[in-house]
């Protein structure tokens, strides 16, 4: 198995990422000012959002390239337990039962990801940088 942690590596960062990509990219034009009020509405400033894009957007993009991977995957880690925790707090809703879990399943694919580092295919390779 170890002749293919690489290519591993850049399909679980590729998985991992559409999901924060497309959620980052949804949030533009007309959905910002329901997702600002959706935000507000559950305590959380809404000020925050196009930090939360950048991270989604930027941060989902950056993944793929494996590019600053192990900084942005742990960014990625946090925002996903604290997504889980400010928002999807209420278990006797099944869906939200079901967000917390799945916000915690990617936070820990994240967290692998900072531990493990992007793998040979990416730029942070090619910088030799190991951030």
């Amino acid at each position: 198995m170890k002749k293919f942690e690489d290519s591993g590596l850049l399909v679980a960062r590729i998985l991992i990422s559409v999901l924060f990509i497309v959620a980052g990219y949804g949030k533009l034009g007309s959905a910002y000012a329901g997702t600002q009020e959706f935000m507000e509405a559950m305590n959380v400033p809404g000020i925050l959002l196009p930090l939360t894009i950048l991270l989604e957007l930027g941060g989902g993009i950056a993944i793929i390239l494996g590019l600053l991977t192990r900084t942005t995957a742990v960014f990625s880690f946090i925002f996903c337990i604290l997504t889980a925790l400010l928002f999807h707090y209420d278990f006797s809703d099944d869906m939200n039962q079901t967000m917390f879990l799945k916000n915690f399943a990617i936070g820990a694919g994240y967290l692998l990801l900072a531990i493990m580092g992007p793998g040979k295919f990416s730029i942070d390779r090619i910088l030799k940088k190991n951030w």
